[in-house]
């Protein structure tokens, strides 16, 4: 099976993360984090830069890796590396995406997600949390 090596962006502002639902393909409609595919020489950090750049018009700073999660969907493996990330500049403009949402540790569970986002979706909430009491 081919494996798909991705990057992902939590966007953090506070408690709330920034999520993107899909507007195309055959998972249009389900939620994730925004990002894409590595292309090749590109570290992780540089790729969630570009991709952010390239989707939302966006600059953002990457932080420390949250997981990576992997993922067997019907056609292909998913590799995918989730950061924290912070806004530098740029207003989120939805270049690619249907529709955005901020959400907090208690709405984390409203949208509907990606399988492969699943897994990571219990572990940001743990986080959030802990940021909150920090």
């Amino acid at each position: 099976m081919k494996t798909i090596r991705v990057v992902a962006a939590v966007i953090r502002d506070g408690n709330q993360i920034f999520a993107t639902a899909r507007g195309y393909g055959e998972y249009q409609g389900l939620w994730e984090f925004p990002g894409g595919k590595m292309e090749p020489g590109e570290t992780p950090q540089e790729a969630l830069v570009r991709e952010i750049k390239e989707e939302l018009a966006t600059e953002i700073s990457v932080g420390e890796l949250i997981d990576t999660i992997e993922y067997d969907y019907p056609s292909f493996h998913l590799s995918m590396d989730c950061f924290w990330c912070k806004l530098i500049r740029g207003n989120l403009e939805l270049l690619e995406a249907a529709d955005a949402k901020w959400l907090t540790g208690e709405t984390l569970h409203s949208v509907p997600w990606l399988p492969a986002d699943l897994d990571l979706i219990d572990k940001i909430g743990e986080q959030l949390s802990s940021f909150n009491q920090g």
